[in-house]
């Protein structure tokens, strides 16, 4: 869903207007794609807290966004409707993160990093042995 919204923010960015106002432009494309990169951050993580603690960033990115798509509205770059659907996709993001980090929070798990399998990864070294997804 992140990477959904950072696609259309960054195809409706290019055009009209939008296209011009630089500054709105390329701030609601890093808020945007910091979505998505937070998360991927986070859950690279390998641990429950700071999962949650990059999910925050990410929901903070997606209200972020949110203010952005008024600002482009109020500035005629994009059209109600644009900015309508935009916004509920952004507002969809945040609350699906809310409901991973309540899940998270409640978890007795702690992530991959803590548990007692070493992480390993697949590569096409033989000699390597690596793979992120650890056998239980």
């Amino acid at each position: 869903m992140a990477r959904e919204l950072s696609n259309n923010i960054y195809d409706l960015s290019l055009t009209g207007t939008f296209a011009k106002d630089y500054g709105l432009k390329n701030q609601i494309n890093r808020s945007s794609g910091s979505v998505m990169d937070n998360i991927a951050e986070g859950f690279e993580r390998n641990g429950n807290r700071e999962f949650i603690q990059f999910l925050s960033v990410a929901k903070g990115s997606a209200g972020e966004v949110r203010s952005q798509l008024y600002r482009a509205l109020d500035r005629k770059h994009i059209t109600k409707e644009q900015h309508n659907g935009l916004k509920e996709n952004a507002l969809q993001i945040s609350k699906s993160i809310s409901g991973l980090i309540n899940y998270l929070n409640k978890s007795d798990l702690k992530g991959i990093k803590f548990q007692d399998v070493p992480l390993t990864y697949n590569t096409p070294d033989s000699s390597l042995n690596l793979d992120l997804e650890p056998e239980l």
